[in-house]
């Protein structure tokens, strides 16, 4: 179990699709998964994907209980989805405000799909099968961006969404006014 550094925008890999994985259950993949928890966890993030840790496997986790990062989101329960595929419920989209760990200091407001399935396996190979909606949504709609090499900057409606976190949010984390 080891924290991993987190790619920041601008590196290669976070530009790249990341690969399919072929083998579960195995060493490697078990260790990625609980070195991406420690890194989640000592950064208070809601997710991680591979990719920010420079592995290019479709691999992400999430989690979000109480977070001081996101003081006002509903809990996500704790996930290892791997090799995801998102549908998307129909075509009603929420704007949300959103960090990333490889875009520290910065916040976004994105528009996102409001409700959605998504489908993947665990990291043994089991399947996974959920319909979420809301923040959840938002955070594996986030998470799986990654794994398409995209980061949240690149989904911004205009550029006035987005700003530096201690001017958007001068007294915390609440939200900022419009």
């Amino acid at each position: 179990m080891a924290i991993r550094r987190v790619l920041k925008m601008g590196h290669p890999l976070l530009r790249q699709v990341a690969q399919p994985v072929r083998e579960f259950g195995t060493q490697g993949l078990l260790e990625l998964v609980r070195d991406m928890d420690d890194t989640m966890r000592s950064l208070n993030g809601a997710g991680l994907a591979a990719p920010q840790v420079g592995v290019s496997l479709r691999v992400v986790i999430f989690e979000v209980k109480r977070n001081p990062r996101y003081p006002d989101a509903g809990e996500v329960p704790y996930t290892v989805l791997v090799n995801p595929e998102l549908t998307p419920l129909d075509d009603d989209l929420e704007e949300g405000w959103e960090g990333c760990l490889s875009v520290p200091g910065l916040r976004g407001r994105v528009p996102r799909h409001r409700r959605l399935r998504y489908r993947g396996c665990d990291a043994h190979g089991l399947p996974i099968e959920r319909t979420v909606e809301g923040f959840h949504a938002r955070v594996v709609q986030h998470e799986v961006d990654h794994l398409d090499g995209i980061l949240y900057p690149m989904r911004l409606r205009s550029l006035h969404d987005l700003g530096y976190e201690d001017e958007l949010f001068p007294d915390g984390y609440a939200l900022p006014p419009d």
